[in-house]
């Protein structure tokens, strides 16, 4: 049996922390299992280097911020296999060049193309433990790549599929997936399974237990997850595509603060003008959320939509590049604004979530900005400072439970 095993940054984040992981990989290890282990960097460390970066240029280049994020997995995978060999056991720990993990260029949001194997089936071959860094590759310039925050669980994923692994467990500092985040809903419950589909809404939707993409590589290649505590022997939650015919309405409520709220005010109310916005967005790799359109007046038209806070200014400089050919009157941003969404493949066949949700919200005087829907979800943004109340709120209406 194969098994990819993904630790996050508060898995690995100290020398107690590091050999807990190095027991638990060995254990499946030694009852005969294949073992590939997949790390992050060790507990803040990744915010550490940005902070560093920062504090030599502001606006660092992109190229050279992968070059130094990447360093921070190869200190983990390097000590993990320091701690399995202190421990007896063979192991090597690989980076992204050495796999290796091929991406595509954009620097600090690549996307995997391809994973060799061999190198992998090599060492697995000599019975040994084989670490690997998450979160990074390398491009066709074999520079490093990084693939966003939370890139790790999409490493790991991407290599249970190439290597057709038996299971691929997503370690963290939770015991699982839950109803919504615990720190900010104290009725919150574990669940025992969720879709994909559900799963891929809550992570994109701002749920921090898995990264999107990797749920998205999941759902493609038939990998079945299970997340997990790796500071704890509880069951985890099983991510899979079926799950027990009786679905809930409401299976999660998560939030975003990353958002900025954009607003295009005047554009000429005319054929193409909101495909030329989106496609200038679209050429800086700039994903675009909630979209709301005015209806035309006096020849011109508003266009508002959301994109990562963290993205603000790549925004507005590729607005800035067609503002004055779509005589764009004027443009503003808020970011002092939150997304809060409640997900669930039950809504499919109940009508009214929507009008539950805002009768909620309603009730504790919270305003709604925009509004966006899906099958399975309905997504409101928000101020954010109504935020927590929103979640505590829309989490007891619809009384989450496993």
């Amino acid at each position: 049996m194969l098994v990819v095993k993904k630790f996050g940054g508060t898995s690995v984040a100290d020398k107690e922390r590091i050999m807990n992981v190095a027991k638990r990989c060995i254990r499946d290890y030694q009852s005969g299992n294949d073992v590939v282990v997949v790390l992050s960097a060790m507990g803040k460390q990744t915010d550490v280097l940005i902070d560093l970066a920062k504090d030599i240029n502001p606006k660092p280049p992109k190229r050279a911020m992968d070059m130094l994020l990447t360093t921070g997995e190869q200190t983990s995978v390097a000590l993990m296999e320091m701690a399995m060999a202190a421990l007896g056991v063979p192991a090597v720990s690989l980076n992204g060049f050495q796999v290796a993990m091929h991406t595509t260029s954009a620097y600090g949001n690549a996307r995997l193309k391809r994973i060799d194997t061999e190198r992998i089936r090599h060492e697995l071959d000599q019975r040994k433990i084989v670490i690997v860094t998450g979160f990074q590759g390398v491009n066709k310039y074999d520079d490093y790549t990084t693939l966003g925050r939370g890139g790790s669980d999409t490493t790991a994923v991407a290599l249970a599929a190439a290597l057709h692994a038996d299971a691929c467990e997503i370690y963290t500092d939770v015991e699982g997936v839950y109803t919504a985040d615990p720190r900010y809903v104290k009725n919150a419950r574990k669940l025992k399974e969720i879709t994909y589909d559900e799963m891929l809404d809550l992570a994109t939707l701002g749920a921090g237990v898995l990264h999107n993409r990797s749920v998205e590589l999941a759902k493609k290649y038939g990998v079945q997850l299970v997340v997990r505590s790796s500071l704890s022997e509880a069951e985890g939650t099983v991510v899979k595509e079926d799950v027990k015919v009786e679905r809930m309405l409401v299976s999660g409520v998560a939030a975003d603060k990353n958002v900025t709220r954009v607003s295009l005010v005047g554009i000429k109310d005319e054929p193409g003008m909101a495909f030329r916005v989106f496609d200038a967005l679209a050429k800086e790799n700039i994903n675009v959320d909630m979209i709301l359109q005015s209806i035309g007046r006096e020849g011109t038209k508003d266009i508002t939509f959301t994109v990562p806070r963290d993205m603000t200014d790549e925004t507005l400089k590729a607005i800035d590049k067609v503002k004055d050919s779509l005589k764009i009157q004027d443009v503003t941003t808020n970011t002092a604004v939150s997304k809060v969404s409640v997900v669930g493949a039950g809504m499919m066949s109940n009508p009214g979530v929507a009008a539950k949700m805002f009768e909620c919200l309603y009730n504790s005087h919270i305003n709604i900005n925009m509004i966006s829907t899906s099958e399975i979800r309905v997504t409101v943004l928000i101020n954010e400072a109504d935020t927590e109340k929103a979640m505590n709120a829309v989490h007891d209406m619809f009384e989450l439970e496993d």
